[in-house]
């Protein structure tokens, strides 16, 4: 940027905003995050909706396309009702991670807020979602608007050849199952998105070929396997143990029809293209916030924010960061906003302007200097549990107040077991890091075993967490889902 001390007249002066005042303040944004903080961003497409467009938008999950489903509906009459009785606000914005990378921004924003989310999403989320590996390898930012598009025009097809009755039970059995239907310890399958439409006919014949001899097996039953021999080498076939159960019925099921099987991929694709996010909430927002207070601090110090706009941000921002008290009646835990937030300001710190504990614990940045590559490199190659355990400081620790606390179901009280010394800096940091991995937290339930030849019951195995069993009632009515588009009965092994 130029010279600071030189006097330049404000992007804007006022709350309103139009369309050539947001264009000159996007591309100051743009010069301070790519030539300043030299972020790789994808393509920018800016859209200003209405807070009905944005309504619209959190009922089908923040994407611009998407297929028709009553949950989508009843989401929607919730959201209206909360945000016309006061009890929800709005965002300041939504972003699509995709290629053009899409930021819905509210009509209702000032200017100033307008400056604020643009860096925020156009910016911060899209160098995130663009360089980050978890989205890289997981995720198709360049076919995932044709594919939203290809979906849901095949499920209005399907509706109109099958009946919306059947497609929406058929939909309501797939989002059941959607939380088991992400590969989480291996890598997809690889397909890309965008040439769905291409490949369906061929997938199509492939798998009625492949299902083929099920159907045949219905009219001349067959021995089940005998020999425990017999039975490895059918898993091995089959892949078992599956974690994916959407993935295991939709290549399996005796009794799916073509158009179902692709209605199950459908899903479990969308299921995977959010998967990402929910391990990357600390370092997706941190990396968003530190990029919109870094931009607008720099575009004041140049002259190009008011102080008025300036101080309008900074109370914006204040709140998002807001951490409450763990005794507040609105705190829900740690704020991945604040702790991200504050996590990479300290790396900035630690970089620059170190203190004899900075650079015992972390030798290798420690007034480095270069605290955009560090940043930078941690963005790209950490999700938020290595993260955590590679870069939260004492001195975050301390600002936080942590501590770690041990409940033992025998006891009719917590221990304290970490505090703020040596050995519990280490134990606040992994007890924490523990946190965040999403793998450790969802149900962990797998495919284990089923005879297509025999019986075809399919047979589930799920694997008990610190002592934390399946809520039975929900976990019946899933079963009865997933016996539904299996078409034979389903239970958990003994």
């Amino acid at each position: 940027m130029a010279d600071p001390d030189e006097a330049k007249a404000p992007l804007f002066d006022g709350a309103e905003w139009d369309f050539e005042t947001i264009q000159r303040s996007f591309d100051a944004i743009e010069s301070v995050a790519i030539d300043d903080l030299e972020l790789d961003v994808y393509p920018n497409q800016i859209e200003i909706i209405s807070y009905q467009q944005m309504l619209d938008a959190y009922s089908s999950t923040g994407m611009p396309l998407m297929y028709r489903h009553w949950s989508f509906g009843k989401r929607f009459v919730h959201e209206v009702k909360a945000y016309s009785k006061g009890a929800n606000g709005l965002a300041y914005e939504i972003v699509i991670n995709s290629d053009p990378c899409i930021s819905y921004c509210l009509e209702d924003n000032t200017m100033a807020l307008q400056v604020l989310v643009i860096a925020h999403a156009a910016f911060g989320h899209n160098h995130f979602f663009k360089n980050n590996h978890l989205f890289r390898q997981w995720s198709d930012a360049q076919g995932i608007l044709d594919y939203l598009d290809y979906a849901r025009g095949f499920i209005a097809q399907c509706e109109e050849q099958h009946g919306e009755r059947e497609v929406e039970q058929l939909l309501d059995a797939a989002h059941a199952l959607m939380p088991s239907s992400v590969f989480r310890h291996r890598r997809p399958p690889h397909s890309s998105l965008a040439d769905e439409r291409t490949r369906q006919r061929e997938r199509r014949i492939e798998e009625e070929r492949a299902v083929h001899y099920l159907w045949d097996a219905f009219d001349h039953p067959t021995q089940s396997s005998k020999t425990d021999e017999e039975a490895r080498k059918r898993k091995r076939e089959m892949g078992l143990p599956e974690e994916n159960l959407l993935y295991f019925v939709e290549r399996h099921s005796p009794v799916l029809e073509s158009w179902q099987r692709e209605v199950l991929r459908i899903v479990r694709n969308i299921a995977q293209y959010f998967y990402p996010q929910r391990q990357t909430k600390v370092m997706n927002e941190g990396c968003a916030c530190f990029v919109h207070y870094y931009i607008t601090n720099e575009l004041h110090r140049a002259g190009l924010l008011t102080d008025g706009a300036m101080l309008e941000i900074l109370h914006s921002h204040t709140n998002v960061l807001t951490q409450p008290g763990f005794d507040a009646p609105n705190a829900m835990g740690i704020n991945p906003y604040a702790l991200g937030f504050a996590m990479m300001q300290d790396i900035q710190r630690i970089c620059t302007d170190p203190t004899e504990e900075d650079r015992e614990w972390f030798p290798d940045i420690a007034g480095s200097g270069a605290w955009r590559d560090v940043l930078k490199d941690a963005w790209a190659n950490y999700r938020d549990e290595s993260f955590v355990q590679q870069f939260l400081s004492p001195n975050v620790m301390r600002r936080f107040r942590m501590f770690s606390l041990t409940d033992d179901e025998g006891k009719p009280f917590y221990t304290v077991d970490a505090i703020h010394d040596e050995r519990g800096y280490h134990q606040v940091r992994d007890t924490l890091a523990h946190s965040f991995d999403v793998s450790e937290h969802d149900p962990d339930i797998q495919i284990v075993d089923v005879d297509l030849m025999g019986d075809r019951h399919l047979r589930l195995n799920h694997s008990v967490r610190n002592g934390v069993p399946l809520n039975k009632k929900a976990s019946e009515a899933t079963l009865g889902y997933l016996q539904q588009i299996w078409g034979f009965d389903v239970a958990f092994e003994n």
